[in-house]
């Protein structure tokens, strides 16, 4: 009975793992539009995110995680057809950042099911998306298409299927398909996130820029300089992040350049324990990051003793750090307040 509770909790903590980093104001998506998302996690992050190191609920009691998928898949070597554990198989996996071996064994299940199950599609892309670090190729792209194909509903396909249509530049059917997925009743700061992207797709942005241009190129050059932000108060057992960077370094990038703030331990700096997304447009900026926005449950702010936080202007749009990326790091304890300025690049 042991092994099939803790098979369960990694099959519900994979499915969190993937699907929660998209869902969260930090991750939604131009980046992942543009360049992937999991979000997310994800979402998607999830190359740059590593394995997170589980714990039995019950310790002394269970086996650790490592042996129960061990024997999850020498058991599946004597029973190749049972398509149920080639998912969990694959769930666990993905759970602990094996993103090839979940491929494997997603692949498994898929050709037991002769590719006519739409989730097992999804979770067969979700994994070779988290395998190739974000890269959503053609092969990754027919999966959630088929499972669209199959499940018109589905609301990962959905998801994803929004993101592949985007990266065709097919903006209308990008926005049709997460309208969809607002009819699948997603929770309420969900719904909110996917309203937005919705409307910029649908052109809301390019109507709110006319609107302010005008206004800027007139206005002197007192009103152009930035009012001073102040460092928000850190919640308890969250942390509060006052993010900038050099005007020298500023003008050089695009005000919507993608910027990722994450925070991680340091002494496991993957996965991280969360992250947000703004645009450098926005900076000075405060982020404010607690217990709530943890990618993974149990495993938030107030758990750590320090925790460093990473800013990054992402170049590519994409949460992976490449040359010429512009970051910068800071360390504090949880409760208190950090300045941090992004004044460093990638070599």
């Amino acid at each position: 009975m042991t092994f099939w509770i803790v098979c369960a909790v990694m099959a519900i903590a994979a499915a969190a793992f993937v699907v929660r980093p998209m869902w969260k104001p930090g991750l939604l998506p131009i980046g992942l539009v543009t360049g992937i998302v999991v979000i997310a996690a994800s979402f998607l992050l999830y190359r740059d995110i590593g394995s997170p190191q589980l714990e039995s609920a019950h310790a002394g009691s269970a086996a650790p995680v490592s042996d129960v998928i061990e024997a999850l898949a020498e058991r599946l070597e004597s029973e190749p057809g049972n398509v149920e554990g080639w998912k969990m198989l694959g769930r666990s996996y993905l759970t602990t950042g094996q993103y090839q071996q979940a491929t494997d064994a997603f692949q498994k299940a898929v050709d037991l099911e002769e590719g006519k199950v739409a989730q097992t599609l999804v979770d067969l892309g979700e994994s070779m998306l988290a395998a190739s670090g974000q890269s959503m190729g053609p092969e990754i792209v027919s999966l959630f298409e088929n499972a669209l194909a199959l499940e018109p509903d589905n609301p990962s396909a959905l998801f994803w299927g929004g993101i592949a249509s985007a990266n065709r530049s097919n903006i209308d059917e990008a926005a049709d398909r997460w309208e969809r997925l607002l009819g699948t009743n997603p929770p309420p700061e969900i719904r909110r996130l996917i309203e937005q992207r919705v409307a910029e797709w649908r052109g809301a942005p390019v109507a709110a820029m006319s609107q302010q241009s005008a206004p800027q190129a007139a206005a002197p050059e007192s009103a152009a300089v930035t009012p001073p932000v102040a460092a928000a108060e850190a919640p308890p057992g969250g942390i509060s992040v006052l993010v900038d960077m050099p005007a020298s370094v500023k003008q050089t990038l695009p005000p919507n350049t993608v910027l990722f703030v994450i925070a991680r331990d340091p002494s496991q700096p993957a996965p991280p324990i969360a992250v947000q997304r703004v645009q450098l447009g926005e900076l000075p900026t405060n982020i404010v990051m607690t217990d709530a926005d943890a990618m993974i449950a149990g495993r938030g702010i107030s758990t750590l003793a320090t925790v460093e936080v990473v800013a990054r202007a992402s170049l590519s749009g994409q949460p992976a750090a490449r040359s010429g990326d512009w970051f910068g790091t800071a360390q504090a304890a949880p409760g208190n307040v950090l300045n941090l300025t992004i004044d460093q690049q990638v070599p």
